[in-house]
């Protein structure tokens, strides 16, 4: 599925995933963005070589996390939307991959620290422009953080009675998933405030700061 939005939506990937019992095997050729193959092959090799003959499916399908089941990637145009993963860098929710079991927290001997490993390799490849909706948790933003293009990225609080408020993790997956499920299905987004008056003609409510939007439960 397609559509024309102006913003770059960085999405998390998920621990949770839908392996696929058959169909057509990983084809590394057609993963966006060919210029990271050779970091892929490398990492295949040293995680699980039979990658390559295991069944694969879109990511779209593949991911089933928290973030995605409030997401409804399926359901939406995909333009614009990259999905951050330890194994291949990035993918698109149209690429079709196998299930894999691969953290960006992971170091594999002769490689380090993966977010590093990635760092060189995405910053020559992925744009660098426009509104970037960064929905990645801290681990995968290390590996590519954009340096021209206006970056958001969304928090998630819980506010108690007095006033104080907690960072919340369970429901942030949930928050972020409402949140890019808004802007896929608004379009054309280009300024942070556009994304704060989605969010709270929602019903959200937030607080927009910069290089960030804060939603407050």
């Amino acid at each position: 599925m397609t559509g024309a939005t102006a913003v770059l939506v960085l999405l998390p990937p998920s621990r949770t995933q839908a392996a696929p019992a058959s169909g057509r095997p990983l084809s590394l050729a057609r993963l966006a963005y060919p210029s990271l193959e050779a970091q892929r092959e490398r990492l295949i090799a040293l995680v699980d070589p039979g990658l390559v003959s295991a069944p694969a499916r879109p990511a779209a399908e593949l991911y089933t996390g928290v973030l995605y089941r409030e997401l409804g990637l399926a359901e939406l145009p995909w333009r614009g939307v990259l999905i951050a993963s330890a194994l291949w860098g990035v993918v698109r929710p149209g690429d079709r991959i196998p299930a894999y079991r691969l953290d960006i927290a992971s170091k594999l001997p002769g490689l380090g620290g993966l977010a590093a490993y990635w760092r060189d390799p995405l910053r020559a490849a992925l744009p660098d422009r426009g509104l970037v909706l960064d929905l990645r948790s801290g681990a995968y933003a290390a590996a590519w953080r954009p340096q021209r293009a206006n970056l958001l990225a969304v928090r998630a609080f819980r506010e108690a009675p007095d006033g104080s408020r907690s960072v919340v993790t369970h429901m942030a997956k949930q928050t972020r998933g409402r949140i890019a499920r808004l802007v896929l299905q608004a379009g054309s987004l280009k300024a942070p405030e556009q994304v704060a008056e989605l969010a709270s003609a929602a019903g959200l409510r937030v607080e927009l700061r910069p290089g960030t939007l804060d939603v407050i439960h």
